[in-house]
């Protein structure tokens, strides 16, 4: 009788045993499942996220503050170089030659100075600035200059008369009014100003 108590005192103990380990084996297909929710967790921020910066996405303002940057640097170019071409009495082509590209260069500044900001080498900056002003400095010229050159007597208006300033700013109006739907359209692409974005994160 003690023998059979005995081996039934070992087999209950087998037995506690045995749903212990069936308890730990559930723990872990638990944790496990636990684990592929954070994961599946993790995977839809990261969709959200990619999904908050996917390309045509891209708001008027957005456009819009881009197109501004990229006017600022502009005006200050062709007005530095009306002013450097009036007072060396150049002609009116080298004088606008001039103002392009002056324009071009502070486009380009203003650009680099915000990505250098952000810790950029120089040479990253500046294959960054390359990349997001180009083209949009590039209509800005076209259409500003297109305007002073085929406004009657524009061209030869001097920066004392108020002529120079009136079709200045028509000019620089209308280069941004043509240009911001052309800088939506590389942003929501991905290009022009979306590859700066990416440095003030």
């Amino acid at each position: 009788m003690q023998h059979d108590a005995h081996a039934h005192h070992e087999h209950g103990t087998d037995t506690t045993d045995h749903a212990g380990h069936t308890d730990h084996t559930s723990h872990a297909d638990h944790s496990g499942h636990m684990v592929g929710h954070e994961g599946h967790a993790g995977h839809s921020a990261g969709e959200q996220h990619g999904a908050h910066h996917a390309p045509g996405k891209v708001s008027w303002s957005m456009a819009a503050k881009a197109t501004l940057h990229c006017l600022t640097g502009c005006a200050i170019g062709e007005i530095l170089g009306m002013m450097i071409g009036t007072a060396l009495v150049w002609s009116n082509t080298q004088t606008m030659i001039l103002a392009i590209v002056l324009a071009f260069f502070f486009g380009y500044a203003l650009t680099l100075r915000g990505i250098l900001t952000a810790g950029v080498d120089f040479r990253t900056a500046f294959k960054v600035a390359l990349a997001a002003d180009t083209l949009s400095i590039a209509v800005m010229e076209i259409i500003d200059n297109g305007v002073i050159a085929l406004w009657p007597g524009a061209m030869d208006a001097h920066l004392d008369e108020p002529l120079f300033w009136i079709v200045l700013a028509i000019a620089l109006a209308a280069a941004f009014v043509i240009t911001t739907p052309v800088n939506k359209w590389m942003i929501g692409r991905g290009k022009g100003h979306a590859v700066v974005h990416q440095y003030h994160h």
